[in-house]
């Protein structure tokens, strides 16, 4: 008998193994302020030759947005699948402390509108795609720029398995070393003067996929500082932009989107060198737009930034049993769509949570078509702060009461705004952004003194240096 069940036990284990090793691995990597507009095959002045590679070989969601789209909510809605305005963060998490670390829970803008109270770090009992993965057995590693809360919210505690070059910071101070103010990220780098921060990211990345010799799959999550400000270029790139006739500051900003593709090529090439490539999901995308133009599309960073140039961004997933290279997916989605996506991946089941607004991916990766749905928007900076989107349309809505609607498929600039024309489908989706509103704001917990940190905000830096 005692034979009997060793060999049973035996047996399930050698399963067990098996369908680990199955399973494929799943590589995100996420841009800072990486515009949808700056990249090779859209626009020639960038340099982007692995990422143009790359768009031919994988699915590339052309109308992909950010729910909320800025720094910490744009990494907490992606987290948890959730729309941000859900968690009650429509900004960035602010610093009270010098250590970039908070003691209150919610932050208050002199600026907004609406004095509406953001979160300064995301609840620990929020539930992370890395928990769900790591209950399917995977290990999941986090590399780079975090913004959604000091050490004890930290991704160690929100389901990752181990984290590196992770600061209390939303960007570095400097790109060359040393990088950051607080002791949390890549001190170790702090004498060498010449070292530059996203090859540090990159070198990481490798020495993890080199070294990883666990039995179960993994899931490495790299969230790049870059190309974020300050525009600090590799300094031996950015002369061939100056050269170019660009201003310094672009010809940096050029540079540094050039060093962030040559990393995501290093990276794809050890997949491919390590064989990790044949079962390897990798997927690529940004927080939010470009600081500078974004050219076709209106908006960016700074300003209108529930346009296109600020809500849009680059969406590619490469999967290697599934995915058609060159393949192109127009139906909208957003970027809280990853979690349900990389929980089925996993799992090799269909994803179902009522308590998610994200909704699965696989169909689109099969060559299937995707379900048509609205999608919400929501961020608390200025007058412009909400809008929904139905396949074509998009409706914009200001607390001053003004609203504009666009087709951003026939006018993809935004320059055509048919609210006094499409009286009736305004009308509809006025009404039904409104109601999504209402069910938003119940959730949302209420912000007193005693909660909140009031930050001052300068009227004329609000809308620009100051929004991360």
């Amino acid at each position: 008998m005692k034979k009997f069940k060793l060999l049973l036990l035996l047996i399930v284990g050698a399963m067990s193994t098996a369908f680990a090793q199955d399973r494929p691995n799943i590589v995100l990597l996420f841009v800072d302020d990486y515009g949808w507009s700056d990249i090779g095959y859209r626009n020639e002045s960038f340099l982007t030759p692995n990422l143009d590679q790359f768009k031919n070989e994988s699915l590339e969601f052309t109308r992909a947005y950010i729910p909320t789209p800025t720094c910490s909510p744009s990494r907490a809605s992606m987290l948890t699948g959730k729309e941000a305005a859900r968690i009650q963060m429509p900004r960035h998490i602010g610093h009270e402390m010098p250590d970039g670390s908070n003691t209150k829970e919610f932050g208050l803008w002199s600026t907004d509108p609406a004095q509406r109270g953001s979160r300064n770090w995301l609840p620990l009992e929020e539930v992370t795609y890395a928990e769900k993965l790591k209950e399917l057995g995977y290990y999941n590693a986090f590399l780079g720029k975090w913004h959604l809360g000091h050490e004890p919210y930290h991704p160690i505690h929100q389901g990752f398995d181990e984290q590196i070059g992770v600061s209390n910071f939303g960007h570095p101070k400097s790109y060359y070393a040393p990088f950051f103010k607080d002791k949390n990220a890549y001190q170790e780098f702090n004498d060498q003067k010449d070292v530059y921060l996203t090859e540090v990211m990159t070198d990481t990345a490798v020495h993890f996929l080199e070294n990883y010799d666990k039995p179960q799959p993994f899931m490495m999550t790299l969230w790049y500082y870059t190309v974020h400000g300050p525009h600090i270029g590799k300094k031996e790139l950015v002369q061939k932009y100056v050269d170019q006739g660009m201003s310094q500051k672009y010809a940096e900003y050029h540079a540094m989107v050039e060093s962030m593709d040559q990393s995501v090529g290093t990276i794809l090439k050890t997949l491919k060198r390590l064989k990790m490539d044949e079962n390897t999901v990798v997927i690529v995308t940004s927080d939010q737009g470009s600081f500078f133009e974004n050219t076709p599309l209106a908006g960016g960073k700074r300003y209108n930034t529930l346009g296109e140039g600020g809500a849009r961004v680059p969406m590619l997933i490469k999967h290697p049993t599934l995915t058609k290279g060159g393949s192109e997916c127009a139906t909208p989605i957003q970027t809280i769509d990853i979690f349900p996506t990389v929980i089925e991946i996993a799992s090799g089941k269909t994803y179902k949570d009522d308590n998610i607004q994200g909704k699965s991916l696989m169909p689109a990766l099969k060559g299937k078509k995707m379900k048509k749905r609205n999608l919400y928007f929501m961020r608390s900076y200025e007058d412009q702060y909400a809008a929904i989107m139905q396949d074509n349309w998009k409706l914009v809505k200001y607390h001053s009461g003004k609203f504009e609607l666009f087709n951003v498929v026939d006018d993809i600039s935004e320059k055509k705004n048919m609210i006094d024309v499409e009286i009736k489908r305004a009308s509809k989706m006025k009404q039904e952004l409104l109601n999504w509103e209402n069910e938003v704001y119940a959730g949302w917990k209420e912000v007193t003194p005693q909660n909140s940190h009031y930050f001052k905000i300068n009227k004329k830096k609000a809308n620009r240096k100051d929004i991360k």
